[in-house]
Order: C-alpha cells, then structure tokens, then sequence
C-alpha cells in the first residue's frame, strides 16, 4: 500500500515505470499510456489543426515517433508534457506542409469550415432542460475557443481545458511563464 501512494505522490517515477514496462514489451503499459493521454493530445492537435480528421491524424503519427522515440524519454519532465510537445511538433508540421501546397484562399475556406470537438453530453438520467442547457453552453465554448486566434486558442486549451501548469504550458509552447 505505501509504495502504491508513494506512486501517486509522484507522477514523474509512474511515468518512467510504465515507459519502462513498455520498453520492455508490456503491450498492456503502452495501451494505459494512449488511454491516459490520448484525449489531452487530441484536443492540443484539434487545437492547433483545426478539423477532426487532422487531429486524428497527428495524434497517431505522433504515437508512432512516440513508440519509435520513447528510449530518450528520460523522466526529467513529465510524460504528459514530453507527449504533448511531440503532438504540438506533428500538428505543426503537418500545418507548414499544408500552407506549401495550398493558397490563401483555399485556407481561408477550410479555416471557416472547421469543426467543433464534440465533448461528452448528460447521461440520460438528466432533467432535458439541463441537459439542452448544457449542450448550449457547450457549443458556446466551442464557438469562442475556435474563434480565438491560434496562439491564445492553444494556451486556452493546455491550461484551461487540459487543466496544464503555467510551466508546463510555457515549456511545451517554448514561451515564457
């Protein structure tokens, strides 16, 4: 039990345990770091590119140079900033590659088209009345965080949705405090 808590009190030696564990073949480490993680990823990659399909696209990109990568994780950080600056790289590759090959006017077109993260509604226990007054508010918010210009849209996302530190959103953006 103690060594259980000590785990917990320190996220940065789970971290390290479970790259360990999957370095070592344990397909069942690897499974509990996408499902840890995979939702955080998605939303800063949605954040970033946009459109659905694009965010799918990074984050399982990202997961292979993840898998091929994940010997230099070195638990100086913690992995759910190390995975989240490899996402962030992916997403912003992936929006240099597209503004190469495409004009302005076509990206003007696909940035009014771009979808909203669809978030988990109420159960279906819920009073209907609340449950469409949720589902207002939630479209509200995503109508105002995909209007915000790309930078503030990011750190509104790491630090407001994904509940990220000041550190931890500085050093996966490569910005100050």
């Amino acid at each position: 039990m103690a060594s259980y808590a000590a785990k917990e009190s320190n996220p940065a030696a789970n971290d390290t345990e479970q790259v360990q564990r999957a370095l070592a073949g344990d397909a069942g480490a690897l499974r509990a770091i996408m499902q840890t993680h995979n939702q955080r990823l998605y939303r800063i990659a949605r954040s970033i590119l946009g459109n659905n399909a694009d965010a799918e696209d990074a984050v399982q990109e990202a997961y292979v140079s993840v898998f091929i990568s994940l010997s230099s994780y070195r638990g100086e950080g913690s992995l759910k900033s190390w995975l989240s600056r490899i996402v962030v790289n992916e997403s912003l590759e992936r929006i240099r590659q597209r503004h190469s090959s495409i004009d302005l006017a076509t990206l003007e077109q696909q940035q009014g088209e771009a979808q909203i993260i669809q978030f988990p509604h109420a159960t279906p226990n819920d009073d209907p009345e609340r449950t469409m007054a949720q589902r207002q508010i939630i479209h509200l918010v995503e109508q105002a965080t995909d209007n915000l210009p790309e930078a503030f849209r990011l750190v509104f996302v790491t630090r407001v949705i994904e509940g990220m530190s000041v550190e931890e959103t500085s050093e996966l953006l490569g910005i100050k405090p």
